[in-house]
């Protein structure tokens, strides 16, 4: 973004002072505002980068209320605009009540034109950083989670966030509901983590409760009958790494007591054992029940849920990440036909068509289990519609939640670039025909929607 693409706003009620500060500022490319509602439509139109403002606006210029008003309604428009208030030569309280506020810098009046000009172009540079950072953080592939395969902005946003709770021993709650991929985030945050013992997942719902607690705390020989030998359980095998409790939601209330004890103290005895073993693990809990609801029921522990709740990561649904269905299964076709020695398998235009339109209620499970199906099904190189069991019908809807015109295209763009790097596999040249657009007005699309141009399978 340069200062000529991005409209100085200059918000004041006086006109021969607005004419004024434009006049000063001519080598700016500026639009105009005199009141708080105007202000408002300007912004939405054109987006400014940096504003100026009087706080001092109708229908009570005497007063700041307008101001400090438009200020906040400015910056959640975009908390990233620069709004430089003027003020008056007496009302340094209010100039640095803005500042607290969110304002980047204010002046009193009467101004020196170049030393406001100097600010302005400041403010300028720095939105177009920031802008570039989080342009380039979009594009970073995070390196916890090496093995999840997306394109979807939440996705990579809590893979960032992964990243950033990895090295500390906070225990993480991983929500989403079955076949999101919650033991891949897991296996990433103990990759992330660096921690030298392994990692170590147990289903608390599929092993029966009599046999749960010795799973989870091992037992001594003797301690029952058929202990015949002492036998280290799964929390003490993860001494040193990452303990992973799927289905937490399913734990016996009894083992809810003993869990909270361990976490609060990090130690445990084994069954029947008299000796408190110290030891250094970390635990990632997953569930797609809502605990909360547990807790109002009287199924679980409150305590037991703050002590896991420490990061909560809610994974979004395969049917909520743009794009991914279409990428995952090229991925999963790829890797079936490897395996069954059919490297010329693809999918045809209408599948995959059918497969980004499909809800997906079984999630990444179910996508692999109907691309898997079909790698065997497919009796050419081209996988169909039949091959994986889905319809050849759908649509897509506007959501009429979302009015802002630059939103809702650049989420059409956003959607028809993903959908044609999925259908091409990538192919960057095949892509552009689709779109009907040559290369580089491509790249300049996937640059500036932050779209990464090549992903590993």
């Amino acid at each position: 973004m340069s200062v000529a693409q991005a409209p100085l706003l200059i918000v004041e009620d006086d006109l021969a002072l607005q004419k004024q500060i434009k006049w000063s500022l001519d080598r700016f490319e500026t639009v105009t505002a005199c009141d708080r509602e105007s202000a408002l439509v300007q912004a939405r139109r054109h987006q400014p980068s940096v504003v100026t403002m009087d706080l001092g606006l109708p229908p009570d210029p005497d007063s700041v209320s307008e101001g400090f008003r438009l200020l906040e309604q400015l910056l959640q428009i975009d908390p990233d605009t620069k709004v430089i208030v003027l003020t008056g030569q007496n009302d340094q309280a209010n100039a640095l009540r803005a500042v607290a506020l969110g304002a980047y810098d204010f002046f009193a009046k009467p101004f020196e034109p170049e030393l406001l000009g100097l600010t302005i172009d400041r403010a300028f540079r720095l939105f177009e950083l920031q802008t570039e950072n989080r342009r380039l953080q979009t594009l970073h592939q995070p390196d916890a989670l090496t093995g999840l395969l997306t394109r979807d902005p939440e996705m990579l946003r809590l893979c960032r966030m992964i990243e950033r709770v990895a090295s500390s021993d906070a225990t993480v709650m991983l929500l989403g509901e079955s076949g999101t991929g919650k033991e891949v985030f897991a296996q990433g945050l103990h990759q992330a983590s660096k921690r030298s013992g392994r990692f170590i997942a147990i289903n608390c719902a599929a092993i029966p409760e009599a046999l749960l607690e010795s799973e989870l705390f091992g037992h001594e020989k003797g301690s029952f009958t058929g202990a015949s030998k002492t036998t280290i359980g799964k929390i003490e095998t993860a001494h040193g790494g990452t303990l992973m409790l799927d289905e937490i939601g399913d734990l016996p209330q009894p083992l809810q007591a003993k869990l909270l004890r361990f976490l609060q103290e990090r130690k445990i005895e084994r069954i029947g054992g008299r000796q408190e073993i110290a030891v250094d693990v970390r635990v990632v809990c997953a569930t797609h029940q809502n605990l909360l609801a547990q807790i109002e029921a009287g199924r679980f522990r409150e305590d037991l849920y703050y002590r896991l709740a420490e990061i909560v990561v809610e994974i979004p649904a395969l049917r909520d990440r743009q794009g991914d269905a279409v990428l995952l299964a090229q991925a999963f076709l790829r890797r079936f036909a490897q395996e069954s020695r059919r490297s010329a398998m693809a999918f045809g235009e209408e599948a995959l068509l059918a497969i980004a339109r499909h809800r997906w209620p079984g999630n990444v499970r179910e996508l692999l289990n109907k691309v898997k199906r079909a790698s065997i099904m497919a009796e050419g190189g081209r996988v169909g519609c039949a091959d994986l069991g889905l319809p050849a019908t759908g649509g897509d809807a506007l959501d009429a939640q979302t009015i802002d015109l630059r939103q809702v295209r650049d989420r059409a763009d956003r959607g028809a670039v993903v959908a044609a790097l999925g259908r091409s596999n990538g192919n960057l040249v095949k892509a552009s025909e689709l779109l009907g657009v040559s290369r580089p007005t491509l790249y300049d699309l996937m640059k500036r929607l932050a779209i990464r141009p090549h992903l590993d399978a």
